[in-house]
């Protein structure tokens, strides 16, 4: 039984992307110390969260796509420099798009085997389960980075996704 279809992970996928581009503009716009500095967060820093992120995003979309996500668990000092970490969000949210793009209804209803990248152990699950995890992680943290900017000064603006834009009319 599937829970979920390809135009819900479609639209995650748009709403990911939008907040994405929201949060990387808003963390641009302090220096990189203050992005880098321990406030307290699960993995620390802006920084750091938003690193672990795009592991999380690249390891779930390897497992989906069969191209393996090969970097240690957490992935929260992969991307040291700001620049870098920024051009591979870009690149992980278009992956992401593309592979919602080619989704079809028969993988959502599949089973996905992988292995954990915290112990190595084999894993199975429903694969619209799987689809589920990779938005929700990215929206669990996002929300953690979203109270770290405003700790930093910085409003990130509207991240609810009705705000999405495309997705809200106003009738009255």
């Amino acid at each position: 039984m599937t829970m979920i279809d390809v135009e819900y992970c479609r639209l995650l996928a748009r709403s990911s992307r939008w907040m994405n581009e929201r949060l990387y503009a808003a963390a641009s716009t302090i220096p990189d110390d203050e992005r880098k500095r321990d406030r307290g967060a699960f993995f620390g820093s802006i920084h750091r969260t938003l690193a672990h992120i795009l592991w999380g995003d690249r390891t779930w979309l390897g497992r989906f796509t069969g191209a393996p996500h090969r970097i240690a668990a957490f992935g929260a000092d992969e991307h040291p420099h700001w620049p870098d970490l920024a051009r591979e969000r870009e690149h992980a949210d278009r992956d992401i798009l593309s592979w919602t793009g080619v989704l079809a209804p028969d993988w959502l209803a599949s089973t996905l085997d992988y292995r954990a990248a915290s112990d190595g152990k084999l894993r199975r699950l429903p694969a619209w389960v799987a689809a589920t995890h990779l938005f929700n992680h990215a929206t669990h943290h996002r929300g953690q980075v979203t109270t770290l900017l405003r700790q930093a000064g910085v409003d990130p603006g509207a991240t609810d996704l009705p705000w999405l834009p495309g997705v809200l009319q106003v009738v009255d």
